[in-house]
């Protein structure tokens, strides 16, 4: 259960936005205020937010939920190593029975003393060549669903209040990296255009406020 999703607020709001989120929903799902039918349903849920708020309006108890709360927080790499040893497992499982398939058919083709030499070689190859095929198949299929069940599964985290940590790596400090000097170079262009030159020139000598902000960085 999350108290942050029943109040229909972040986990960073403030006691003020939270407070007035309470009222807003209690005010919602005050039982007077619904049709007979839906009275129960509005109790239940009216419950719920009160329970909401009499632990995310104290400090104290807001502490420990959130702590409570973070303990049960995933993180994409803890995530993706666990869907790496399943597929593994997965990829085994299915190599071991495919192996035993192939070595079915391949004595099979031994037993079979009415083919030539040529032929059960070919035959051979034939088996070798489905298997391999039949194992890049399922891997593709079994990539698909991996993929599938990854973002349902992340989706669902954050549908239910949960924060993905997702680990920096040295890649995407290189494209921040790239994309920082491509807006310098832009902005650098830019400025040696001189209707632009003149109008940004234009709007500083004009703004006081800011060539206020621009003295602060001098």
């Amino acid at each position: 259960m999350n108290y942050y999703k029943i109040l229909e607020v972040d986990r960073d709001a403030s006691p003020e936005v939270i407070e007035k989120a309470y009222k807003t929903l209690a005010k919602k799902y005050h039982p007077d205020l619904q049709e007979s039918n839906m009275k129960q349903k509005a109790e239940e849920r009216l419950k719920l937010i009160n329970e909401a708020y009499e632990v995310l309006s104290n400090p104290d108890s807001k502490a420990k939920y959130d702590a409570t709360l973070k303990q049960s927080e995933v993180s994409e790499e803890d995530f993706n190593k666990i869907s790496e040893e399943n597929r593994n497992l997965y990829n085994e499982i299915n190599n071991l029975k495919h192996a035993n398939n192939y070595n079915n058919n391949y004595d099979n083709t031994q037993n079979n003393n009415n083919l030539t030499e040529e032929e059960i070689r070919r035959q051979q190859e034939e088996y070798q060549r489905q298997y391999e095929q039949q194992l890049e198949y399922e891997n593709q299929i079994q990539q698909a669903r991996q993929k599938a069940y990854h973002d349902a599964y992340i989706q669902d985290l954050k549908n239910r209040g949960y924060r993905i940590k997702y680990k920096k790596t040295p890649k995407d400090y290189l494209k921040n990296f790239i994309a920082l000097i491509l807006t310098i170079a832009i902005l650098f262009i830019l400025w040696q255009i001189p209707f632009i030159h003149n109008f940004f020139i234009k709007i500083f000598a004009e703004n006081p406020i800011i060539q206020a902000v621009i003295n602060l960085f001098k």
